[in-house]
This record gives structure tokens, sequence and C-alpha cells, in this order.
């Protein structure tokens, strides 16, 4: 059992550096801008991403179980590790890159050392998303802006009382956008441990049941909760003030735009609903928050005419999301031969 939890162990670092760096997002524009404090959002964030998580994580895991089956737990430890670091150094570098990004590249990884095959069609798959979802935040945060700043024209709320609903809503859209990234992203911390889950199914108190792979969830919400609380201011300034300086309300609508992205490409039961009623749908795959809310804040800077926004800070941002998966998949291949060659664990069956 201590081996099996000493192989976990790199799924909870990688967790850990989800909420640190991902995570962090959902709430940085809010705590940027001095409308939330850091506490208040970092304990209603880490509640509802565990919940996300444990409720409705296993949509987008499929699609990432179909790039590659990490079949030994040696190498489910090593693909989770080589992410975890690849997400921790570029954290270092305040950089707010993808963990779904250096997971895919692990994966990949593994797949060339042990000399399987890369789903191309999963693999296509998810990378149109990494251009699709920013893109999509940035519409969704492109058209609320217009929408809200409709509202606010006329509803002839005074000052203050606007503050007081614009925290209410930053908290509530918040709880939202941490639900969605736990059900969305746990793939990212435990998918590569589904396989080789040491978890047995368990009823609690008769009242509820939580599978083999809810147990595994659990545990890696948990982390992300623990890089929350621990490290995630780091990233939030970068993304909450570097880009473009937001308005109270302008981070609302960042948040939400960015949560609703989120939602739509975990969420199991949308598309489900969405079959039944003849009515085409999109693949459930991890995808960033980090990219989700980068776009978002574009779009709120184009609303706003784009001159404030600035653009060396967006190719940093840029670099960043394409070297993640490059130095995830190198590490892990390079991970992989130290772990089957000097510790002589076997890294794939």
């Amino acid at each position: 059992m201590s081996l099996i939890l000493i192989f976990l162990s790199s799924g909870l670092f990688l967790g850990w550096s989800l909420g640190a760096n991902d995570a962090a997002n959902i709430f940085g524009t809010a705590v940027g801008t001095k409308m939330l404090r850091f506490r208040t959002a970092a304990i209603v964030g880490s509640v509802f991403v565990i919940i996300g998580a444990v409720l409705s994580g296993a949509g987008a895991s499929h699609t990432l179980g179909k790039l590659g089956t990490v079949d030994a737990m040696a190498g489910s430890f090593t693909v989770a590790f080589a992410a975890a670091f690849t997400v921790f150094w570029m954290t270092r570098m305040k950089l707010p890159v993808s963990t779904s990004q250096a997971v895919v590249g692990a994966i990949i990884g593994w797949n060339m050392f042990a000399g399987r095959a890369t789903d191309a069609t999963a693999l296509t798959k998810i990378v149109t998303t990494w251009v699709v979802c920013p893109v999509l935040a940035g519409i969704f945060s492109f058209s609320l802006f217009f929408l809200v700043k409709y509202l606010l024209k006329f509803s002839r709320m005074s000052i203050i009382r606007q503050d007081s609903y614009t925290r209410v809503a930053l908290l509530l859209v918040g709880a939202f956008g941490a639900y969605s990234l736990g059900a969305n992203n746990i793939a990212n911390v435990m998918g590569v441990f589904i396989s080789v889950s040491p978890f047995p199914d368990v009823t609690i108190a008769g009242l509820f049941s939580l599978s083999s792979v809810q147990l595994l969830f659990l545990l890696g919400g948990v982390a992300i909760a623990v890089g929350i609380f621990t490290y995630s201011k780091r990233v939030m300034m970068t993304v909450g003030n570097s880009i473009f300086k937001l308005s109270p309300v302008a981070a609302f609508i960042v948040v939400l735009a960015s949560s609703l992205v989120l939602f739509l490409f975990a969420s199991s039961e949308l598309q489900v609903w969405l079959s039944s009623h003849n009515l085409p749908g999109w693949p459930l795959v991890p995808v960033s928050s980090s990219q989700a809310v980068v776009g978002a804040v574009l779009g709120i800077g184009l609303a706003k005419s784009g001159k404030n926004i600035d653009f060396k800070v967006i190719g940093r941002i840029g670099t960043g999301w394409i070297a993640t998966p490059i130095a995830a998949g190198i590490l892990s291949f390079i991970f992989l031969f130290i772990m089957q060659n000097l510790f002589m664990q076997p890294v794939f069956s």
C-alpha cells in the first residue's frame, strides 16, 4: 500500500500544481481587483473544485484515455510527475500555462517510449480545443460585456449597490467556475491512474457510494485545493492585471465566460440532452482554465477597443503554451528511461 501511495504522489503533485496555476484563474480576476479576499476565494474554490471533480469528473477523462492508456503504475507515476514538473516550472516563471497541454505532452512521451501508437483522432480533438477554448471564451466575454453594459445602463443602480451585487456575483460565478474546473480538469490530475486504480468501490454510511475512479478524483480534488491555498497568488496577478486592467464588472464577465467554456467541455449531461434533441455536440475533453481566462480577458480588451492590451505579456503566455507540451513530452521520455533503467520499475506492460 505504501508503494501505491508513493506512485500516486506524482498525481497529487500534479493536482497541487494545477491548483497553484490553473485553479487560481477562476478567482484571479476577482482577487486582483480587490473585490474578494484571497482567503474567501480559496475556501469557496476548494470546496467546489472537489465537488465538481467527484460528481462530474468522468466525462472529460474518456477522450484523454483514448490518447494513450498508461497500463503500469510506475508509468502513470512518471507521466504525472513529468506533467506536474513542467507546470511547476512554468508557474515559477509566472506563466499561466495549460495543465491539459502538459498531460497530453507527457502521455505522448509515454506512447513514444512504450512504442504505442498515439490515437490521431483523439489528439486532433484535443489540440483543436486548445485553439477553440480561448477563442470561444473571448467570444463569450465580448458578447457578455455589451449585454451587462446594457443591463447596467437601464437598471439605474447606485454605485454602492452595484458594488455589493458585483461582489456577490463574483463569489457565485467563482463557485460555478471552480465546480467546472474540477469537473473538467480532474482528468488531467488522475486520468493516467484510472486503468491502474488501487481503490475499491465503497459505500459510506449506507447513504451513498463512491466508485474507484471517484475516490481517485476525490484525492486529486483535495490536492488541487491545497495548491489553491498554498501557491496560487503568483499567477493571479499576471492574468488579472498584466494583460488588461480589469474593473470588477469586467472581472465578473471574465470568470463567467471562462467558466462556461470549462462547463461545456465537461458536462456529459448536457451532451446527452443535446444528443436526445438531435443537436450537435462537442468533444468532452479537459481544456485549460488558463487559456479560457486569457481568451476571456482578451475579449474584454477588444470590446473596449483593445488600446490597453499588453501584447508583450500575451506573447510570453503564448510561448509558454507552445513550450509546455513539448517540454512535458521530452521530460516524460527521459524520466521513463530513468525509472525503468535506474530504478528497475516496469513503466509499461
